[in-house]
C-alpha cells in the first residue's frame, strides 16, 4: 500500500510551491558552471521557487493565458525546469519538443498545438526556430534561455532574463499575480501535451491533466516505499534523459520536488560515466541502451590488460552462478538494499563470489559512485543477460514500465523479488489485462485524456470499457510468494517479425542478445517476409579501430567522423574499407554466433551486413530515448537487405 503520508494531490505549481517552502534551503539544483568542467554549482528550492514566480509573472506580462499552450525545445538542464513550472503557474500548458527533431517536426507540433511561446536552449535553437518563424503563424515569442546566444533582428526574441526582469517589474505592479494564477489551476485542467517520438508516422500529442501527473508521483512513491527506499535530502538523481519525456519529467523531475531531494545535470548522456564520478548519485532513470553503455565502462574498467579481462571474464562466470543460485524455483531474485547476495552461498561459491567481488566488481561498480542504491530501467525491455550480469555485479535495476501516453508507473519492479526481463506487477491505481491477441491494456487515473486535435487516434487507442491499447505483446509470469503476477514485453504488436514459412520473429528478443555484446554497437533484425532472419550490424567503432590496428589492418583513417568533444566524442562513421574487411567480419562473427547460441534456430541471424555509419537521430533512424525506428532504417539500407536475400 501507498505511504500515506506521502499521498499529494496537488496541482504541479502547488507541488512546487509546498516544496519551496517545506525543503527551502535544502539543494534543489547542482550542475556545471559549463560544459566540460568539473566545477559545479547548486540552487536552493527558494531559489528555484522566485526563479519560477518571476518567470511566471512575465509570462502574465507578455499576456499568456489559461489553457494557452507554451513550447520547450531544450536539452536537460536547470532552466528546463524554471520555464516547465513557469508555463505550469501561469495556467497554460507545456508543450515538449525534442531538441533533436527536425525543423519540419519541430513546426508540426508547434503548429498542431497552436503554441504561443517556445523556450529554447542555445544558438542551434535560436536558429532551428528562426529558420521557419513565417510558418508557425501561432508563435509570438521565443524565450531564449542563455544569455550569451545572438539573437535575430526580430521582436519575437527575448533572452530568459530579459523575460524573468520583466516579471519583477509586473509584480511591483501587480503583487500578487503568481498567487492568483496558481489559484485559479484545478487538478483535471490540461497540463501538458507530450509528443510521442514518432517511431511511425508524425508525433501525436498525449494530453496530460494535473491529476495524471500526480497519481503517477503517488505511485511511485509506493514504488520506493515497496523496495524500502524512500528518498530524502541526502539521496541525489543523476538527469539526463530527454525531460521532453513522460519518464525523465514525471519519475525523475517531479519525483525530486516531491521527496525534496536533488537534481543533478549530467552535461549530455554520452558524458554520464564522467558525471556519475563528479557528482555521486544515489539513483538515476535510464533505459536500456545507457545501461548497455555502463556495463561496457564496467567491463572496460575492470579489462584494461589481458590479465584483468580474463580476471573479468572468470569473474563474471562466477557471478552468473551466484545470481543463479540465489534465484527461487520460479526465477526471483532477492536484490533488496539490505542483502548481501555472498551471505545467501553456499561456503564454495560464497568464497569464489567474494574473490570476484573484491578482485572485479568493486573495482567495475566505482564508476557508479559510492553513493549509488539503484538505477530505472524504462522506455524498452532490459535484456534479461544484462539484467543478470548486472545483478551479479551487485549493481540493483529497478525495472518499470510505462508509456508516452500511461506515465511511467504502470509497472514497477519490486527489488525484493526481481525477474530479469519483466517489468514487475501492476503499479499502485493501474489496472492491466492482456487481450486475446496478446496485446497489454492499460487503465486507470494516471492516463492521458487523448491525443491533442486527432479525435480518431484517440477513439481507436481506447476500448469500450476505457482500456487504452499500449501496442505491446505481454506475458505474465506469478510470483506464487507475493501472490502477483509479473509482466513481461515480448516485442511491440508492430514488430513482430513473421517469415514466410509463418513462424513469428520477436525482434526485441534477437536484437536483445547483442546488449553485452563486445564488438556490436546497433543492430536491425530483418526478416518480415523472408526465409530466414539477417540483421544491419553497426560495430562499435572505438573498439575494434584500436584492435584492428593492433593487428596491422590498414584502412583510411580520413574516412572517419567523429561529433563532440571529449568525453562525448563518438565515432560515427568508418570507410567502407574498414567495414568491409575481413578481420572486423571476424570479430562480429563471434558475437553473432554467441547470440545464436541462445536463439531458436529459424530465431538465429544467418546473415549481416556491415554498416560504415551508426544508426542515426537525425536521420530519423534513431527516436530520442535511443530506441531503434526499423521502417526507417530498412528503407535507408534497402539495397543492402536485398543483397542478403540474393
Amino acid at each position: 500500500m501507498i505511504n500515506r503520508e506521502q499521498l499529494q494531490m496537488c496541482t504541479l505549481p502547488e507541488l512546487l510551491n509546498r516544496a519551496a517552502m517545506k525543503f527551502g534551503e535544502r539543494r534543489c539544483q547542482w550542475f556545471k558552471v559549463a560544459p566540460g568542467s568539473t566545477e559545479t554549482v547548486s540552487l536552493t528550492f527558494a531559489e528555484v521557487g522566485m526563479k519560477v514566480r518571476d518567470l511566471t509573472a512575465g509570462l502574465l506580462s507578455m499576456g499568456i493565458k489559461k489553457q494557452d499552450r507554451a513550447a520547450i525545445m531544450a536539452y536537460n538542464c536547470p532552466q528546463w525546469l524554471w520555464s516547465d513550472f513557469a508555463i505550469l503557474s501561469s495556467g497554460a500548458v507545456t508543450v515538449t519538443i525534442y531538441p533533436s527533431f527536425s525543423v519540419r517536426e519541430m513546426a508540426y507540433i508547434v503548429n498542431n498545438s497552436g503554441s504561443r511561446f517556445i523556450f529554447v536552449k542555445d544558438q542551434a535553437g535560436v536558429d532551428k526556430v528562426y529558420s521557419v518563424l513565417n510558418d508557425m503563424p501561432s508563435l509570438e515569442k521565443v524565450i531564449v534561455m542563455e544569455d550569451d546566444c545572438s539573437l535575430p533582428d526580430h521582436a519575437a526574441f527575448i533572452h530568459l532574463s530579459q523575460l524573468q526582469q520583466l516579471g519583477r517589474i509586473y509584480m511591483h505592479k501587480n503583487p500578487y499575480c503568481y498567487e492568483k494564477a496558481c489559484d485559479e489551476i484545478k487538478l483535471w485542467d490540461m497540463a501538458s501535451i507530450i509528443y510521442t517520438s514518432g517511431t511511425t508516422g508524425d508525433p501525436k500529442g498525449a494530453v496530460h491533466t494535473h491529476s495524471s501527473f500526480m497519481y503517477a508521483v503517488n505511485a511511485d512513491n509506493n514504488m520506493w516505499t515497496r523496495n524500502d527506499c524512500m528518498l530524502d535530502e541526502y539521496d541525489v538523481l543523476l538527469s539526463f534523459l530527454p525531460l521532453s519525456h513522460t519518464y525523465e519529467r514525471q519519475c525523475g523531475q517531479m519525483q525530486s520536488i516531491c521527496l525534496g531531494e536533488t537534481i543533478a545535470y549530467a552535461e549530455s548522456p554520452q558524458t554520464v560515466v564522467g558525471d556519475l564520478q563528479l557528482f555521486k548519485p544515489t539513483w538515476f532513470c535510464s533505459v536500456p541502451r545507457i545501461f548497455e553503455r555502463i556495463y561496457m565502462a564496467l567491463r572496460d574498467a575492470a579489462s584494461a590488460t589481458p590479465e584483468g579481462k580474463a580476471a573479468f571474464e572468470k569473474a563474471m562466470e562466477i557471478g552468473i552462478k551466484a545470481v543463479d543460485y540465489v534465484s527461487d524455483e520460479e526465477g526471483f531474485i532477492d536484490m533488496g538494499l539490505d542483502v548481501n547476495m555472498a551471505d545467501l552461498l553456499p561456503e564454495d561459491l560464497k568464497k569464489e563470489y567474494q574473490w570476484a567481488d573484491q578482485a572485479v566488481f568493486s573495482k567495475a561498480r566505482y564508476i557508479l559512485g559510492p553513493n549509488y542504491k539503484m538505477a530505472f530501467s524504462a522506455s524498452a525491455g532490459l535484456p534479461p543477460n544484462l539484467c543478470k550480469s548486472l545483478m551479479a555485479m551487485g549493481v540493483r535495476v529497478c525495472e518499470g514500465y510505462g508509456l508516452t501516453e500511461t506515465m511511467n508507473a504502470v509497472n514497477f519492479s519490486n527489488l525484493k523479488a526481481v525477474l530479469p526481463g519483466s517489468m514487475g506487477p501492476t503499479n499502485y491505481y493501474a489496472e492491466e489485462k492482456i487481450a486475446e491477441d496478446g496485446e497489454l491494456l492499460v487503465r486507470g487515473p494516471m492516463l492521458f485524456q487523448g491525443y491533442y486535435n486527432n479525435p480518431q487516434a484517440t477513439a481507436e487507442a481506447f476500448d469500450e470499457d476505457g482500456f487504452f491499447h499500449t501496442g505491446d505483446i505481454a506475458i505474465t509470469v506469478h510470483n506464487s510468494k507475493l501472490g502477483v503476477d509479473y509482466y513481461r514485453i515480448i516485442d511491440r504488436k508492430k514488430s513482430i517479425m513473421v517469415l514466410d514459412t509463418g513462424k513469428n520473429v520477436p525482434r526485441a528478443k534477437v536484437e536483445g542478445k547483442f546488449s553485452t555484446a563486445r564488438y556490436v554497437e546497433q543492430i536491425c533484425a530483418v526478416a518480415d517476409e523472408r526465409k530466414y532472419v539477417a540483421a544491419i550490424v553497426v560495430p562499435k567503432f572505438e573498439v575494434v579501430i584500436p584492435l584492428l590496428k593492433a593487428k596491422g589492418v590498414a584502412f583510411d583513417e580520413s574516412k572517419i567522423v567523429s561529433v563532440g568533444e571529449g568525453a562525448a566524442k563518438v565515432i560515427v562513421q568508418v570507410g567502407d574499407d574498414l567495414a568491409g574487411s575481413p578481420e572486423l567480419r571476424a570479430l562480429i562473427d563471434e558475437d553473432i554466433a554467441e547470440a545464436n547460441k541462445e536463439l531458436e534456430n529459424y530465431e538465429s541471424i544467418k546473415k549481416y551486413t556491415i554498416s560504415s555509419r551508426r544508426f542515426l537521430e537525425p536521420l530519423e533512424e534513431v527516436t530520442p530515448t535511443l530506441k531503434l525506428k526499423p521502417r526507417v532504417i530498412l528503407k535507408n539500407f534497402a539495397a543492402q537487405v536485398e543483397e542478403m536475400y540474393k
